[in-house]
């Protein structure tokens, strides 16, 4: 599987529930808030309560009931196989929509929608079509994963003789309204090696954002080459969490550090571009340009940087101190429109050590159906095996 762990975990680890979802989300937005974020794009299955914890977290939240066409598959450790139900993809289709014009009359005013058909290899070209033509009536983006491993570059070369981004340009799904999460195995990529070479023109000329999620890929020993090209080509670039931690600080490091390495140059990308991605960028993403920077008649999404902070001095250049040295440590105070959401360095409006506690019985309810899902009946432990072993 190209050194990534995606299908493996998906086929043996189930779905959360609903109790499950809510800890795990709970934890997260906290997470995000402690690194400054303030507008959070959550993809997600629908699960009850999503839009109350959203709600009452204080987060601008937009949000991205997931559904597909098809789920993957393992029946043994090298070929990924795909379970079509095309009918459930409508279903959830249906779900999301009715979700997301419910939240756009939210009474907080803070909770939008996103179309989001999951993953471009398990969702037919109608669906995709459907999904981004509702989006486009609603006025909401649309964003679809695309290129986020060697396995689904080389399944839609076999289907449709063409790249993923090819292939996304072809049924029409690209625009200024599309979020590709992802994007990083193009033709152009060392380990694609695609003869073609145009998939990064297809989704800077088509106006597409990327939204950039280094740490998933990083931990398998994948990088984006480049982030600096991307931006050099046009493409406007936003940044994600997609795991723990969801520290956005950090993700602003972690890119800027692997686009010099893939690119084996220092000037590759700037640490501006990478505020840049974190906020403006992902504000356009979102078609939203009241987020995003500190101006008149923009929205009240503020974040207090603690120059005090030992790791922020001699605060020289505080934007370098902040990505590089002190992170989140230095984030004081958080606002969404206007209202606190962190006060010294606590978040005011949910409990992230409640979560964790509930989290822990989550997990173990996970881990205890994983032989029964394996595909060769492994244990929890066997997939994902401890650091160091257990003393006696």
């Amino acid at each position: 599987m190209y050194m990534t762990g995606l299908y493996e975990r998906s086929q043996a680890f189930a779905a959360p529930d609903d109790e499950a979802r809510a800890a795990s989300a709970e934890f997260a937005y906290c997470e995000l808030l402690l690194s400054g974020v303030t507008s959070l794009v959550d993809i997600s299955p629908p699960w009850e309560g999503w839009v109350e914890l959203f709600a009452k977290s204080g987060l601008r939240g937009f949000l991205a009931p997931g559904y597909a066409s098809a789920r993957w598959y393992l029946e043994n450790d090298f070929e990924l196989k795909f379970a079509w139900d095309e009918a459930r993809g409508r279903d959830g289709f249906a779900t999301a929509l009715a979700l997301i014009d419910k939240v756009a009359r939210h009474p907080s005013g803070r909770l939008s929608g996103v179309v989001s058909p999951m993953q471009i290899e398990n969702c037919s070209a109608e669906l995709l079509h459907d999904s981004r033509e509702a989006a486009r009536q609603r006025g909401i983006p649309f964003t679809v994963h695309i290129a986020q491993s060697v396995n689904e570059v080389q399944e839609m070369i076999r289907r449709h003789g063409k790249t993923p981004v090819q292939w996304a340009h072809e049924i029409g799904i690209l625009g200024p309204d599309t979020i590709l999460g992802h994007a990083l195995f193009l033709d152009t990529h060392s380990w694609i090696r695609w003869w073609t070479k145009t998939d990064l023109a297809l989704i800077a000329d088509s106006g597409s954002s990327v939204a950039h999620c280094p740490t998933p890929f990083a931990r398998y020993g994948q990088i984006m080459e480049n982030f600096g090209d991307y931006l050099r080509a046009g493409v406007n670039m936003g940044l994600g969490t997609d795991t723990t931690p969801h520290n956005l600080v950090e993700e602003m490091r972690k890119a800027a550090v692997l686009a010099r390495i893939a690119a084996r140059n220092i000037k590759t990308v700037t640490t501006s571009d990478l505020l840049h991605a974190a906020t403006v960028g992902g504000a356009k993403a979102l078609m939203r340009d009241d987020l995003g920077r500190i101006a008149p008649n923009k929205k009240a999404d503020v974040v207090l940087v603690d120059l005090t902070v030992p790791q922020m001095r001699p605060a020289r250049d505080p934007l370098r101190s902040f990505v590089y040295h002190a992170g989140d440590r230095a984030v004081r105070d958080v606002f969404v429109d206007g209202q606190p959401v962190v006060a010294e360095g606590k978040v005011l409006t949910l409990d992230q050590n409640d979560a964790a506690d509930r989290l822990v019985g989550a997990q173990r309810r996970m881990m205890e159906k994983v032989p029964g899902r394996d595909y060769r009946g492994r244990s929890a432990e066997e997939i994902s095996p401890l650091s160091l072993p257990m003393a006696d």
